[in-house]
């Protein structure tokens, strides 16, 4: 079995994807899911944090340019991007959602010259909104972003609507499909929750 299909049932394991397709979950932007993603779970899981630096890195090896600097996503992307800046021995960075309020006002803590490439890494890709900021608050400073590398994505449209409008391209470890998928597999959803399930996302 991959790493990826691993992952995906270590989620399933751990909680920190959750479904549900009789009582939906209801998301911080007040849309009803049947699925719920919190990989913030994950950096308690010394084993699964490690596999996913280890599917980060062999992303990394396998790109034609490589990264000077990995930044994370505030909050839930940092630790994760600190282990996989370890591992790579790569300065890291990390970008907040917003300035800070008070100090210098920093949006971007850590030393990033202009011209270096980046890769961002964030937890999980819903709508795509603040993993595109986040990259952009990186361009903005002069940084060159090569992609964003996220654990988990819905595959919502308006996710990859928004990267392309962007100019930005994304990949994650895991998604809905492959999650859906393993459910099927391992007898954990009826036919009819599978297409209930699959009829939710085509909707977003």
């Amino acid at each position: 079995m991959s790493l990826n299909k691993e992952l995906v049932r270590d989620l399933l394991m751990i909680k920190a994807v959750q479904i549900n397709a009789t009582n939906y979950f209801t998301w911080t932007s007040g849309i009803k899911s049947p699925i719920y993603c919190d990989n913030r779970l994950t950096i308690g899981y010394p084993e699964i944090r490690k596999k996913i630096v280890e599917i980060f890195s062999q992303k990394i090896e396998e790109m034609d340019v490589k990264p000077d600097v990995i930044a994370g996503c505030a909050t839930a992307g940092i630790p994760h991007a600190a282990w996989l800046a370890d591992r790579l021995n790569l300065p890291m960075v990390y970008v907040r959602s917003k300035p800070k309020g008070h100090g210098k006002g920093n949006q971007i803590e850590g030393e990033l010259k202009k011209g270096q490439k980046v890769i961002v890494i964030e937890d999980l890709i819903s709508t795509g909104g603040s993993s595109i900021e986040s990259a952009k608050a990186l361009i903005d400073e002069g940084a060159e972003v090569l992609s964003v590398f996220a654990i988990f994505t819905y595959g919502l449209n308006k996710s990859r609507k928004q990267f392309a409008e962007a100019k930005l391209s994304f990949d994650t470890i895991t998604n809905f499909d492959e999650l859906v998928e393993a459910l099927t597999q391992d007898r954990k959803l009826t036919e009819e929750e599978r297409l209930k399930l699959i009829e939710w996302r085509n909707q977003l």
